[in-house]
């Protein structure tokens, strides 16, 4: 589009609009793309252009982007309390009644759910309760947080400093100190050449305990992980990866913080990604689907032991001291209920499994002759596809052309949203997709790789 082009819309928006995570001088030559209206598992353009959402806007949107009944629920809502908080003791009908449901779901027996309005705080407050874990039990020098390389794990401070992608430090001199990271399980690029699954995993298990241990143990107090990598990729772990981290997290006392932003709500077949890979975490950060992203508002729910930490650092009368205005929102809340009720009258894990194969077989075959694809991986319904220089060899193209990229552009301007992760393409659409639209996921596909194919080819003549 080029700036004689603009709309009203995408000229006001050019002159007042600050974007999240996009280049600058890209936007003001081409504009924003200006999108109107949702249709489940599609969103339309100002010029009534259609796509299907590959990615459900930010790996959020599960339930489509117009469900009526999350619209109503919200409504409803809003005509008894529109707003509330959770300090000094306040609550509300829906935040108790999602606090109880979220303990059941996440089967964390005995737990308490602590609320926030976004994966990033989500996260952040799992590293202050691991803190205060720690120093209420007479260790107060367990402060430092690992992390893995390529992880995303939010944009505010701490949780940019947990990211392992150099793109969420180099503008801001993160990460901060305290921050560590260890190698990531990703079998296409990680995995040596000679070794088994089992091998792999415990040398990364290794190389997680000298880091430990060169650290201190007594400096270390948790480690986060996404059960699936999301941004980094969509990297399954190996099998018996997790057990063999928790063993070394349980003999150094470090705690397992989950984050189940994108995984949870059954993004990976089932409720909650620590099911799908053998995670028994101590605290899970939930966001995106538990409102399908139709309002903002993210939890954390943690074991009794770190309850019982705030009780004893606070027994002398002293208020636990981290919160957020609109924590518990009423009508965040509301909504989170509804998505919920509708995941169970779906009976989400079932539709996620039996659309997950689907998509991954039709990938599959939208790739499998193609000279640029390596990888194909994924589980549940998020997928990545790797594409490489050489299948052979598993050369990844030079950083600088930005074939990802090129590809996502080609996808976009065929009516398909998907996201460039350097050069892995990502799948994770809403949750309610049909055998329909996996085909229409699966033809797109295949007219944007044969054009960068065919640019590849001209480019090599």
């Amino acid at each position: 589009m080029s700036l004689n082009e603009q709309t009203e819309t995408n000229a006001m928006d050019l002159a007042y609009h600050f974007h999240s995570q996009t280049n600058p001088q890209t936007l003001s030559r081409e504009g924003a793309y200006v999108v109107v209206k949702g249709d489940g598992a599609h969103v339309i353009d100002e010029s009534g252009k259609r796509y299907i959402d590959a990615m459900a806007g930010l790996w959020c949107a599960s339930l489509g982007f117009n469900d009526q009944r999350l619209g109503q629920a919200a409504a409803a809502q809003y005509q008894e309390l529109g707003y509330y908080h959770s300090f000094y003791g306040r609550t509300n009908p829906k935040a108790a009644a999602l606090s109880k449901k979220l303990v059941e779901l996440t089967k964390m027996e005995g737990g308490r759910t602590f609320f926030v309005t976004s994966g990033s705080e989500a996260n952040e407050t799992m590293v202050k309760l691991a803190w205060l874990y720690h120093a209420s039990r007479g260790k107060p020098t367990k402060r430092k947080i690992i992390a893995r390389d390529r992880a995303f794990h939010g944009s505010t401070i701490v949780a940019g400093s947990m990211c392992g992608l150099e793109m969420m430090h180099r503008e801001f001199g993160l990460p901060l100190p305290g921050f560590l990271h260890t190698l990531h399980p990703n079998s296409y690029r990680v995995k040596l050449p000679d070794e088994s699954e089992s091998e792999f995993v415990s040398r990364l298990a290794a190389e997680l305990e000298r880091l430990i241990l060169r650290e201190g143990p007594d400096s270390v107090a948790g480690f986060i992980a996404e059960p699936v990598m999301a941004a980094g990729g969509i990297l399954p772990p190996p099998a018996g990866y997790f057990e063999a981290i928790q063993k070394i997290l349980t003999k150094y006392d470090i705690l397992l913080l989950d984050d189940e932003v994108v995984c949870g709500f059954g993004r990976t077949g089932n409720w909650f990604g620590c099911q799908t890979v053998g995670m028994q975490p101590d605290m899970m950060s939930l966001a995106k689907g538990i409102t399908s992203s139709y309002f903002p508002l993210a939890a954390v729910v943690v074991a009794p032991k770190i309850i019982e930490a705030v009780e004893r650092y606070n027994e002398g009368g002293t208020s636990f001291g981290h919160g957020f205005t609109n924590a518990a929102h009423p009508v965040g809340a509301a909504v989170a209920l509804e998505a919920i009720a509708i995941y169970e009258e779906l009976d989400i894990v079932s539709q996620v499994r039996k659309m997950g194969a689907l998509l991954f077989d039709r990938l599959k075959h939208a790739t499998g002759n193609s000279p640029i694809v390596g990888d194909v991986r994924g589980i549940g319904l998020m997928y990545g596809v790797e594409l490489v220089e050489d299948r052979d060899t598993r050369a990844p193209f030079a950083p600088a052309r930005m074939i990802g990229a090129k590809l996502a552009a080609s996808a976009y301007e065929h009516g398909l949203v998907v996201r460039a992760m350097r050069d892995t393409i990502g799948f994770c659409p809403p949750l309610i997709i049909d055998e329909a639209d996996v085909e229409e996921i699966g033809g797109k596909l295949e007219k944007a790789l044969a054009e960068i194919e065919r640019d590849l080819r001209e480019q090599s003549i």
